[in-house]
């Protein structure tokens, strides 16, 4: 076989692995979808098998083809298909989600593109050499992620190519009705080198995608290579629009149709043997079982032996410990990476947790564009590539833009990919109000994380040692989001003190604060966390004097999952549980804290849930007050509950 020959062999190869999906699909045999590349097979051949094995490749719902090109993990392809054991991804993944080595794919438009970017960069940060490739298609160029991971490729010099593959359709709509412009101009607009090509002239086509991949390794830049094709099955396993006239125009110049007309003899061999091989491995998994799921799913237990010490006052301001804890560790790990905007020294970023970093560390900190989805894409690539990022935020209120990164990338691929690999990105964000920064940089946006599987998300506090939390939060191996009070950057670790009150920490690995009358026993129970912290210690004294409740205040850092054995200790005392959170209560964690509570506790209890007013944080002062949180709002809602 030459090697004109093997190509064709490959593109068959591929063609008939996904007949058989449509044929199991149509017996009963597959669950979920199935998206073809059938038209397009010679894509796969050109890039994905002409990449180096050390290298990487992420692709999207349209995956089969360069998984075959690259991995030829046939038999991996057909069971995870068929929902078994054996499969890539034991089953989970299905035709969408695929890992194999260093071949990823998601069926999120646009994410990928950040996400194989950080990867992409982690090789650079490495000096291995190695390169890769994401494929997106036309209905991708609609993505703004894209265009910022453009940007920021191109900026840094990151060795990835983005493979467009152009085949005229997003899912049914023809691209004549949502693509403006000239497909090749949004790459050179950010100065990446492209290329084009097309899959109906199959030599020249393995020629370019060569030249483009020999590029990007020996230059260490990124490359946008447009191929032109066409897709001759439907979009998915459905329906198809398209008229046939047009599909059969494309069916003539199809060039395995061709092949088979030119070659007919050598064709149908080929044929008969792919289709042997094929029948006979679906023949040997047809039996075999699928995942369990005690294999899949396995439940986080809280930590039930714990322990109550001392809490030690510390001189230092929180911001200050931040800057200490990153320059120690980075100075230790060279694998650490801090990302986020205008954080190059000498300004530090907006509160200065990066200070002199980028002095100290120029090659492990990168100051980005505004461009949050991209960077929070980017640390996920960084994470999944073997290094431990630390993505900043500048505001939580931006972090809405990172969702799609965090949920439907990052808390997903361990699982998704069958525990074959590991994503420990930090994001971390200051949020909280009382700076009079207005309706979108004042906002407590906690309860839109708590809720995200996969993903433990932390509150600091000023009793708590900012080091200790983030030493522990180094060593987790799955995603953290990381909540920082604006307003506690400046203050001292552990100041706040309450007359005839004890302070003590639990040995939680992410530590619980219990601030308790020092002779009587508590009366009620106040859970909180953050910034509300000091604003809830501060009410202690009024609360006592006109209620005569003594409250044991219990103060989180970990805030998902929560440790709920201490809550439940302290509660099955009083009788009596109030939450306060920083933001407004409907769906938040108070509701969240309560629910548990109610579920596992057995004696009746009084509980309220206290937060923000349920509108936009204004800016004029008087206004934010009455908004947000205080002590007057905490002593007025636990007055409401005393008969």
């Amino acid at each position: 076989m030459n090697k004109s020959e093997q190509l064709y062999y490959q593109a068959l190869l591929i063609r008939q692995v996904e007949n058989k999906f449509l044929q199991l699909f149509s017996e009963g045999k597959l669950n979920g979808t199935v998206h073809t590349s059938v038209g397009q097979e010679f894509t796969a051949v050109a890039f994905a098998g002409q990449l180096e094995k050390s290298d990487f490749i992420f692709s999207n719902h349209r995956c089969h083809g360069h998984y075959i090109s690259f991995t030829d993990d046939i038999k991996g392809l057909l069971a995870e298909l068929m929902g078994k054991e054996q499969g890539t991804c034991g089953g989970v993944g299905s035709s969408q989600h695929l890992c194999e080595g260093n071949f990823f794919s998601n069926g999120i438009q646009g994410g990928i593109v950040p996400v194989a970017a950080g990867f992409a960069l982690a090789n650079k940060l490495k000096d291995n050499g190695n390169i890769g490739i994401v494929f997106i298609g036309d209905g991708t160029l609609g993505e703004g992620v894209l265009y910022e991971t453009m940007n920021i490729i191109s900026k840094w010099k990151i060795p990835v190519m983005i493979v467009c593959e152009n085949n005229l359709y997003a899912q049914s709509t023809h691209q004549s009705t949502n693509l403006a412009g000239d497909i090749l101009k949004r790459a050179e607009a950010f100065d990446i080198k492209t290329f084009k090509s097309d899959t109906w002239q199959v030599e020249d086509l393995m020629k370019n995608a060569k030249q483009s991949i020999d590029f990007v390794r020996k230059n260490q830049k990124p490359a946008f290579h447009l191929v032109d094709t066409y897709r001759l099955n439907a979009h998915s396993k459905g329906d198809d629009d398209r008229e046939q006239s047009e599909i059969n125009k494309y069916q003539e110049i199809d060039p395995i149709n061709i092949f088979s007309k030119t070659n007919p003899e050598l064709f149908n061999n080929y044929l008969k043997e792919i289709n042997q091989k094929i029948n006979q491995i679906v023949k040997n998994l047809e039996e075999l079982p699928e995942l369990s799921i005690d294999n899949y799913y396995t439940k986080e237990t809280e930590q039930k032996e714990y322990e109550w010490t001392n809490l030690e006052e510390i001189n230092k301001r929180q911001v200050q410990l931040l800057n200490e804890f990153f320059k120690e560790k980075m100075s230790q790990d060279k694998k650490l990476v801090f990302i986020g905007e205008d954080i190059l020294s000498p300004y530090g970023g907006a509160f200065k947790v990066a200070k002199d970093l980028s002095f100290e560390f120029p090659k492990n900190v990168f100051s980005t564009p505004i461009s949050e989805a991209a960077i929070t894409g980017i640390g996920n690539g960084l994470a999944l590539a073997g290094t431990k990022p630390f993505v900043e935020i500048m505001f939580g209120d931006f972090i809405t833009l990172a969702l799609d990164q965090i949920i439907n990338h990052a808390s997903k691929f361990y699982h998704m990919y069958n525990k074959q690999i590991a994503c420990p990105v930090v994001i971390r964000t200051p949020m909280g109000g009382g700076r009079g920064y207005g309706p979108t940089h004042s906002q407590t946006l906690d309860k839109l994380l708590i809720g995200i599987d996969n993903v433990k998300t932390i509150a600091l506090n000023t009793l708590t040692n900012p080091k200790e939390i983030y030493n522990s939060i180094y060593t987790e191996n799955h995603p953290v989001i990381v909540i920082e009070n604006k307003i506690d950057y400046g203050k001292k670790i552990n100041k706040n003190k309450i007359a005839n009150y004890k302070y003590l920490k639990s040995s939680h690995k992410y530590p619980i604060i219990k601030a308790l009358p020092v002779v009587s026993e508590p009366t009620a129970t106040i859970v909180t966390y953050g910034g509300m912290a000091n604003v809830v210690l501060n009410s202690v004294k009024n609360i006592f004097k006109e209620t005569e409740l003594k409250p044991e205040i219990l103060i989180l850092s970990k805030i998902n999952p929560i440790d709920y054995l201490p809550i439940i200790a302290s509660v099955n005392k009083t009788g009596r549980l109030y939450v306060v959170e920083e933001g407004s209560t409907t769906g938040g964690i108070g509701s969240e804290i309560i629910a548990k509570i109610s579920e596992v506790v057995e004696r009746k209890i009084i509980c309220r849930r206290i937060g923000a007013m349920p509108v936009p944080i204004p800016a004029v002062k008087s206004l934010e007050t009455e908004v947000l949180p205080s002590e007057k709002l905490i002593l007025s809602e636990i007055k409401k509950t005393i008969k």
